[in-house]
């Protein structure tokens, strides 16, 4: 290929760029619409659980309620994590962030749970379950357990008897949460659980593609999260909504900010040109919470930037997206800002698994090509000749 033809076809960070098939999600920014196996969002998050969400985007379809009954006693039977596990996480640093506690311990299980070292992408059924259980029901325990060993205490032993969602939420707390709280925080995984091609989806599917065990590839997806770019947003928009601090102060912000250019965290998409679906959703999982647990003066800024926002970046197709409203919502039910980005993983990994699942049926490593931009014919110089006063 000539070098302006190679150019011609250079698309950074592979805009635009299709890089594989998938029937998992999709994505349309134009309207503000998101499937999951060509089910509506809205839909799921209003009529289903996580759980069933999970089953969906693993094995393709809604499952009978003899499937899904398998599938929770499957996950409430995997939630607790070995001894050896602990004891590891015990030696990270008490500053450790919990995204790199649960990369690690991730990887980690991929030692207690072995898998055929050459997978050549025939697993059988049992292999796939046994590993989809593992990490589903497994992440809200690490997640939990790392949140209160950083703090010199015991972790709370999972329920069996508590919803994936419920569960979670009393690991943390150590209190069983009110109906609402839970079906508040099932909504919000169910919201997270999958996005197409995203950057950490990607990392998924290349380190699928080298037939890697599955606790490789999902530990690859949460080092890919854990980067600002990818997860963490919801971080930055309640430390600017902290930052402006009274609903007053939100139109000086917005207008400073807009003059400097500079970007407003939580405001923007790659993908959507409107506002995003999931944003609608978890705003309205806020307005439900406060009648149960109060009014958010951060709430009363964020809707206010919003709304400020509409006539200028709105105009432009930068407009709320999901960590908009997920840190309010998070905040709300009293999780540590520094978990966030960690309870997202604890709902990706279902689509993450899902895409791991899918490209071990596609056989074929990733090897895309590059634009070489260095010197060429250069000469050897032995060491003493390399330099000179």
């Amino acid at each position: 290929m000539a070098k302006n033809q190679e150019i011609a076809c250079f698309s950074p960070g592979l805009a635009g760029i299709p890089v594989t098939e998938s029937a998992i999600s999709s994505v349309d920014g134009s309207i503000g619409h998101l499937e999951y196996r060509g089910i509506d969002i809205e839909q799921l998050a209003e009529q289903s659980s996580f759980e069933e969400t999970s089953f969906l985007l693993i094995y393709g379809y809604l499952p009978s309620v003899n499937d899904l009954a398998d599938f929770n006693c499957g996950l409430r039977k995997h939630r607790r994590i070995k001894f050896r596990v602990r004891d590891i996480m015990k030696c990270f640093p008490e500053s450790a962030h919990p995204m790199d506690s649960l990369q690690a311990t991730v990887a980690v299980m991929g030692m207690f749970y072995p898998l055929p070292h050459a997978l050549n992408g025939e697993l059988s059924e049992e292999n796939i379950r046994m590993v989809c259980h593992n990490l589903v029901a497994k992440l809200p325990t690490l997640v939990a357990a790392h949140a209160r060993m950083r703090k010199g205490d015991d972790p709370i032993p999972p329920r069996d008897d508590l919803s994936h969602a419920a569960n979670f939420l009393y690991m943390l707390t150590g209190n069983e949460p009110t109906l609402l709280m839970e079906r508040i925080m099932d909504v919000a995984m169910i919201v997270h659980a999958e996005h197409t091609l995203n950057a950490s989806t990607f990392s998924t599917i290349v380190t699928a593609s080298t037939l890697a065990d599955p606790y490789t590839c999902i530990s690859a997806a949460i080092g890919s999260l854990s980067g600002p770019l990818h997860g963490g947003a919801n971080e930055d928009v309640l430390h600017m909504l902290d930052d402006i601090g009274h609903v007053d102060r939100a139109e000086s912000y917005l207008h400073e900010k807009l003059a400097n250019k500079a970007k407003i965290a939580g405001l923007g998409h790659r993908v959507y040109k409107i506002k995003d679906p999931r944003a609608t959703l978890l705003q309205q999982l806020y307005v439900e919470l406060t009648k149960e647990m109060g009014e958010d003066p951060t709430y009363e800024i964020a809707s206010r930037i919003e709304a400020l926002s509409q006539s200028t970046l709105g105009a432009k197709g930068i407009c709320p997206n999901v960590d908009f409203y997920s840190g309010i919502v998070y905040r709300k039910l009293g999780i540590p800002t520094d978990l966030f980005t960690p309870i997202f993983a604890v709902a990706r990994v279902s689509g993450w698994l899902a895409h791991w699942r899918e490209q071990l049926g596609v056989s074929r490593i990733f090897r895309p090509m590059q634009i070489y931009t260095g010197k060429k014919g250069e000469s050897y110089q032995s060491i003493d000749k390399r330099y000179t006063d």
